[in-house]
């Protein structure tokens, strides 16, 4: 039976992404996390319409964050897709709120990855997939360029798979744009559940949306987002290249147990400085815990490296509970103060 055009032009584009950035491999089981929204629907049919032609197996996950009074209708609406393609179901909960004066939006992805790996470690799922589209990966490089964001900010969002080493997230809707998300399920006779908040201006991605990226096109005269996300490609590369030299400068800087990590300081002020500062961040990351907002602002990476620049016995107090301390020859990062240890 031939597909609607509106279908083929997606399987089109995520087959391409996927192979390009080595997604999935033969007898993998992906776990496809969907919100119900329309993006990751069309994520859910698009992975079932090609799980022949990539040799995987499904199952389906759904978080219930709780931020709605109604939310728990689109758990039972997942789960009823799920049924009907005969995929196993998993449902999980938010167990606490976003703290106060946080960001939501972050509380809620560290959230729901948590729950995600959790029930891909259970299931033995090699991989899971996500719904981000194009139209999000230009929301997220304005928001980060408006923040002030380097190379991994402004690179967007990452599309996962093996191609740089294995992620165990995937991206396979990168490069399809929400207008083709909606064609998508509109042409299979999809009903996604539509979240109200996603039109609420006062939140800088739905800003961004309704109001920024429109004008930008109103007043340039031409279509931008493909071009903006062909830029956030590009500097992936870019940014690839600086983590690859990061990791293979971790080893003669960094040493010592997750719990107190070691800067050799002489060798960390040998490196090129956008090299010193992935190496620090590749170091938070050993000591960081499943629950932990990320603590890489600027200010904590320049902290240990102004360390390493200064006279010993000075420290500073990092993002969740770490402590960085100046040592003869190295500065130490941990967990919690040397102090607290004798």
């Amino acid at each position: 039976m031939r597909r609607p055009p509106a279908v083929a032009r997606v399987l089109e584009r995520v087959t391409r992404t996927a192979r390009e950035h080595e997604m999935f491999a033969k007898g993998d089981t992906v776990l496809v996390s969907v919100s119900g929204g329309p993006d990751s629907v069309c994520l859910l049919y698009s992975l079932w319409h090609l799980r022949r032609l990539f040799a995987i197996r499904l199952e389906v996950f759904h978080f219930d964050h709780r931020l709605r009074a109604d939310s728990a209708k689109d758990g039972e609406y997942v789960g009823r897709l799920a049924d009907r393609l005969r995929s196993p179901f998993h449902l999980r909960a938010a167990v606490d709120a976003p703290p106060k004066g946080g960001s939501v939006e972050a509380w809620a992805t560290v959230a729901r990855m948590n729950a995600a790996n959790e029930v891909r470690e259970a299931t033995g799922a090699r991989t899971i997939a996500e719904g981000h589209t194009l139209d999000d990966q230009v929301e997220t490089v304005l928001m980060n360029l408006i923040r002030g964001g380097g190379l991994e900010a402004v690179g967007g969002i990452w599309p996962g798979g093996r191609r740089h080493g294995d992620s165990g997230l995937a991206q396979p809707l990168l490069d399809v744009d929400r207008a083709e998300v909606e064609a998508f399920c509109g042409a299979l006779h999809l009903r996604p559940r539509l979240d109200p908040t996603n039109r609420d201006t006062r939140l800088l991605r739905n800003a961004i949306r309704h109001r920024v990226l429109p004008a930008i096109e109103r007043a340039t005269g031409r279509e931008v987002r493909r071009p903006i996300a062909r830029s956030a490609d590009l500097l992936r590369e870019d940014r690839w290249e600086l983590y690859a030299s990061a990791l293979d400068a971790f080893g003669q800087v960094v040493s010592g147990p997750p719990e107190e990590l070691r800067f050799d300081v002489a060798a960390l002020l040998a490196l090129p400085e956008p090299t010193a500062s992935r190496v620090v961040r590749l170091a938070q990351y050993r000591i960081m815990e499943r629950e932990d907002a990320a603590p890489w602002t600027r200010e904590a990476v320049d902290a240990i490296v102004d360390l390493a620049r200064g006279r010993a016995g000075r420290h500073r107090d990092l993002p969740n509970g770490s402590t960085a301390r100046r040592e003869r020859e190295y500065v130490s990062l941990s967990r919690t103060s040397p102090e607290s240890r004798e």
